[in-house]
């Protein structure tokens, strides 16, 4: 039985202003908690709505006060007589406003903007003590589902006075469908186990309340620890009482793992002696097979070469796109450390023929792209949102991002032979960038490090590699962990994958630092990450779940089964039924997931239906991953598919015309698609629909082996539309 922290509510008390009310501490802060400055009202993409402008989630306080007092003839705030303040008609509802009523008359909000009005409406920033801390209370609390918290949130100020600001905070769950937040900072919990991660925002600060909610069922054996991964997981479903599914059957396992590290379905050869093998080692051995097989590389390069954006716009591009893609593969073959290979791709310099990697310049020519690409790929932080203000949920400033921008202040390009192509080298000089808003110099530095002075002759992207591939860098090795972690269980320790940050913590935070450090003490090896992961129990449980792990979502109780990539559905059908798709300027044979660009979802309708990523962006939330109507019926009426099933020399036309018996025929198919043997029932069904005469459309009888032809052919298409067929699990 679990022991729920809960001595006793929280209870959250009225703010009281330190001293008279503060324009920065007391008035931007009841703005911001009744949406004024939110990017959909008066902070809309810096123009404001019907000519009332304020800073995004008030940053700027000057900017603010000036906007508010200065303008519209000073009628926005009426010191003589504070009731008739524009300010406070709109945002009470007693004049039409577009954004409704904000703040009733008899609310602490309207009663501090009042008074402030009233005290002559001035402007404090240099005078106001400034807010230097942010606490909440409970910071960690374990809730049962149903149950609800209230939290109290105190901000520390740099004279040393601490205060209540709990009414004045913004409160957000980091998951909506587990715990809700009322606007007084009451968290409710929904029926949803797991972990959830309120955050608390106040001024620029923000804190964390970590909830944890048991479903408190009995959790008896446990499948055996082969791992640390497995540690970690199994104790964290012990404190939250929910029981792991099973281990899965070989053939799930054989299946799973083919798709998910080779991209590929198992063959039926693979799969008659990896279910006919005792040796118990035998799984190990396959993940070991598959990791240095070519398939490994073609898939994984697939993926890392969508997220860096080799993407081709023009005819010309297909040197640079082809010579990329070589280079991502060849690296991933020979399990080049990621640190170098980090290193390779930043500091790249010289040509594309000469040095591939440049290729990455070609594609993301400005430094603010590339350090915002650079820090959401490599990082798992995304710096977009401080180019023009701070990070609202994070600790991260225009200064921040200016200085990551910096180590790329120094690329020098010179137009080539090659038209579009260009040499690109370091450039003399002081590294450094102006930010934008200030007009001043800022210099380079790591997220959360001091600035660098760099050597003019030094290029400033060897020390940000430098940076970046330092062991104790707190953002790179849980970025990479956490997205193979992705890859393999659908969702993130951290999720999304690429939003890593105090504001929205890992599920299980032991496990993803475990999974660094492993990484790390690798050596950054790629193929060891994948190697845990795929040999621990955690990945190897069944996807059924049972009587209690039904509505886990995060904790990874059972397998959470998740559709084919476009890509390894499209070679996985070709593979089962023996037809081949061809590809422009590639050699014949060449599979889906070996495509080195963009450029050949333009003439495959399958690859555009299913969400092939067109490599515009370095979120993976291109690619789409949900069914669609448009899906199925291309897979039930679309002529590439039928023409798939009907191929000459493909599996439909083999098996109808070979002397073997038809259960093992049907045997093939389903070790063919499933990895597995046919049940009873299934046999019993295929056999009775071979069984059956067919007619021409005149009504005459079929000849016998075209008729089983045309059979062969229907259960190939009933497989293919089958969830397990289309489904990783």
């Amino acid at each position: 039985m679990l022991l729920l922290l809960l001595a006793g509510p929280v209870l959250a008390s009225e703010p009281g202003p330190l001293g008279p009310v503060s324009f920065v501490n007391d008035v931007v802060p009841v703005l911001t908690k009744a949406g004024c400055n939110a990017g959909a009202c008066h902070a809309k993409a810096g123009m404001g709505q019907n000519g009332f402008q304020l800073s995004l989630l008030g940053f700027e306080p000057q900017e603010d006060f000036d906007h508010l007092v200065k303008e519209s003839r000073g009628r926005r705030v009426f010191a003589a007589s504070p009731e008739r303040s524009l300010l406070l008609l709109k945002a009470s509802g007693r004049l039409p406003h577009g954004g409704g009523v904000r703040l009733e008359p008899g609310s602490e909000g309207y009663a501090l903007l009042r008074n402030w009005i009233a005290q002559g409406n001035l402007f404090d920033q240099a005078t106001a003590p400034k807010v230097i801390a942010l606490a909440v209370q409970p910071s960690r609390v374990t809730l049962p589902t149903g149950g609800n918290q209230q939290l109290k949130v105190t901000a520390r100020y740099a004279d040393g006075r601490t205060r209540d600001v709990t009414s004045l905070a913004l409160f957000e769950a980091n998951d909506r469908a587990m715990a809700e937040t009322t606007e007084s900072g009451r968290v409710r919990i929904s029926d949803i186990p797991g972990n959830v991660a309120v955050m608390v925002r106040y001024q620029a600060l923000a804190a964390v309340c970590n909830v944890a909610i048991p479903l408190g069922a009995p959790v008896g054996h446990l499948p055996p620890a082969r791992n640390f991964i497995d540690q970690h997981v199994f104790a964290n479903l012990k404190l939250l009482g929910i029981p792991p599914s099973p281990v899965c059957d070989d053939a799930t396992f054989l299946r799973r793992v083919s798709l998910d590290i080779a991209g590929r379905l198992p063959t039926v050869k693979e799969a008659e002696a990896f279910l006919a093998s005792t040796d118990p080692t035998k799984r190990d051995r396959l993940v070991d097979a598959l990791l240095t097989s070519p398939d490994y590389a073609d898939f994984f390069a697939n993926k890392w070469t969508a997220l860096l954006k080799n993407k081709r716009d023009a005819a010309s591009d297909i040197t640079a796109n082809f010579a990329f893609h070589s280079w991502v593969r060849d690296s991933l073959l020979a399990n080049k450390p990621y640190d170098q290979l980090v290193r390779q791709l930043l500091a790249a310099t010289g040509t594309i023929e000469g040095n591939p990697p440049v290729a990455w310049y070609k594609r993301v020519k400005q430094p603010t792209e590339q350090l915002e690409d650079v820090a959401q790929l490599f990082l798992g932080v995304r710096m977009q949102c401080a180019q023009c203000h701070h990070h609202p949920f994070e600790r991260w400033s225009q200064h921040d991002y200016y200085s990551m921008s910096a180590f790329f202040s120094q690329i020098g390009r010179k137009p080539t032979a090659t038209a579009g192509e260009d040499v690109i080298f370091h450039k003399r000089g002081v590294a450094q960038t102006e930010n934008k808003k200030t007009k001043l110099p800022v210099k380079p530095a790591g997220l959360g490090d001091p600035t660098l002075d760099i050597p003019p002759d030094e290029d400033p992207r060897l020390r940000l590699a430098d940076w970046m591939g330092d062991k104790a860098n707190p953002f790179f090795a849980k970025a990479l962990v956490n997205r193979y972690w992705k890859h393999f269980f659908k969702r993130g320790l951290i999720e999304p994958e690429d939003d890593i940050r105090d504001t929205n913590p890992p599920s299980n935070p032991e496990l993803l630092d475990a999974l660094a450090k492993h990484f790390v003490d690798s050596g950054f090896d790629l193929k060891a990450v994948v190697r845990v992961i795929t040999q621990s129990s955690t990945y190897q449980l069944s996807a059924t779940p049972n009587q209690h792990n039904g509505v886990d979502r995060q904790n990874f109780s059972h397998f959470y089964p998740r559709r084919m990539q476009a890509e390894v559905l499209l070679d996985s059908i070709d593979q089962f039924t023996g037809a081949k798709t061809d590809f422009a300027d590639l050699p014949a044979g060449t599979r889906a997931i070996a495509l080195p660009d963009n450029s050949y979802n333009r003439g495959s309708a399958f690859l555009k239906v299913f969400g092939r990523p067109e490599g515009a962006s370095v979120c993976e939330c291109e690619r789409a991953s949900s069914a669609s109507l448009a899906q199925s019926l291309h897979l039930m009426n679309a002529a590439d598919v039928k023409a798939k099933l009907a191929t000459s020399g493909g599996r439909a036309e083999r098996l109808a015309k070979a002397d073997r018996p038809e259960a093992a025929k049907l045997r093939e198919l389903y070790l063919a698609a499933f990895a597995r043997e046919p049940q009873s029932h299934e046999q019993a069904v295929a056999e009775a629909h071979l069984a059956r005469p067919r007619e021409d459309a005149e009504g005459k009888p079929l000849a016998p082996e075209q008729s089983r032809r045309i059979a062969y052919e229907d259960l190939l298409w009933a497989l293919i539309n089958t969830k397990e067929f289309l489904y990783n699990h």
